[in-house]
């Protein structure tokens, strides 16, 4: 698979991230994120090996929206 351009959106009022990624034209909702782990996680299952890397990093491949990978929302009780 070709690297997706990956977006985190900005953390929802009910806590959570949405992740998508965009490849080849066309957006895939991977999951909504609750932290960091859960990024990396989704990013595996689409192929991408060295997904804790690419989120240490400032790789434009990953693009955070209203805040970087240490914003995260609450969770849902």
């Amino acid at each position: 698979m070709d690297r997706a351009r990956i977006v985190v959106h900005p953390p929802a009022p009910t806590g959570g991230r949405r992740v998508v990624a965009h490849v080849h034209g066309e957006d895939t909702i991977l999951g909504t994120a609750y932290r960091l782990a859960d990024v990396a996680e989704f990013l595996r299952r689409i192929g991408i090996e060295d997904a804790e890397e690419l989120l240490a990093s400032e790789d434009p491949l990953v693009e955070w929206r209203r805040g970087g990978r240490d914003v995260w929302g609450s969770p849902p009780s």
